[in-house]
């Protein structure tokens, strides 16, 4: 009996919403002015779903920097900071939207996207 009840917790986490819908994103900042953010295809990311992700950030500048904040997340890779950091299990929620920018440049470098 104990085996059954063990077998049906873990495939319930395994199914469950935010363990279906866990991805990597990518971020870019530098060496020129700019920052990016997007998914293993490419494409620039807009809305994340709600859940636990992982972010993999490249700062190809000592100039810049990344930082991401919203919904009780604030990470960033620090000015003199040059290489690729990666930040896993960070919970995106639904409804809030997140920031990522450049400190030294942030009237220029800044974008948003929309936890879903």
């Amino acid at each position: 009996m104990r085996r059954l009840l063990l077998l049906i917790a873990v495939a319930a986490v395994l199914v469950s919403p935010a363990a279906a819908q866990a991805k990597t994103y990518y971020g870019t900042v530098g060496p020129t002015r700019t920052i990016t953010l997007k998914r293993p295809d490419g494409t620039l990311v807009r809305r994340v779903p709600r859940g636990f992700h992982t972010f993999v950030i490249r700062d190809r500048s000592a100039r810049h920097d990344f930082h991401l904040s919203g919904g009780g997340i604030h990470k960033l890779t620090g000015l003199s900071f040059v290489g690729q950091r990666t930040w896993r299990g960070l919970r995106i929620r639904a409804g809030v939207t997140y920031t990522y920018w450049c400190q030294p440049h942030a009237n220029v470098m800044t974008r948003t996207f929309r936890g879903v």
